[in-house]
């Protein structure tokens, strides 16, 4: 892949996009399928990383549970942006809206922690973060076999990590 992608703020147009992505990993048990109008209504919560003819490659979502807790969900990169550095740009854009909106502590529930790691996350005890135990683990028809391994991350204002 040799284009330039713009990472930017997710727009009504890319709804779809976002949808396609992100459910075509749910298919795979990757992630949790999310509905166009799940999407649309988060639109202000996702940013989105697009080609050079708008086609969204990849997404990320701030799902926030308090005014300074929030997580970094739906982070999903087109097959052919893989290794090129979108993944960490759009979670770099997810971060930059925490701070905007002035959230401190970052987690997300992944099966690619050491892809947060490497973008200075930690893995973490999911037990820290019962606001999304109650309000999402409980409902989840995968919970009784949750291979999600939590990361988290605390943010200064100027979103860089405090926890050195």
């Amino acid at each position: 892949m040799n284009e330039v992608f713009q990472v930017r703020a997710a727009r009504t147009g890319d709804v779809q996009g976002i949808a396609e992505l992100v459910n075509a990993y749910a298919a795979q048990s990757v992630m949790l399928p999310r509905s166009v109008e799940s999407i649309a209504l988060a639109l202000d919560d996702f940013v989105v990383a697009a080609d050079c003819h708008g086609r969204v490659m990849a997404c990320g979502a701030l799902k926030p549970y308090s005014p300074s807790l929030a997580e970094v969900a739906s982070v999903a990169v087109s097959r052919e942006a893989h290794g090129h550095g979108v993944g960490r740009a759009v979670v770099a854009a997810v971060e930059e809206l925490a701070v905007r909106r002035g959230v401190r502590e970052l987690f997300a529930l992944t099966l690619t922690p050491k892809f947060f790691e490497s973008v200075g996350y930690g893995v973490d005890d999911r037990a820290r973060f019962p606001e999304k135990l109650r309000r999402d683990c409980a409902a989840c028809v995968r919970r009784a076999g949750c291979a999600e391994v939590c990361v988290s991350r605390t943010l200064d204002r100027e979103g860089v990590d405090v926890a050195a």
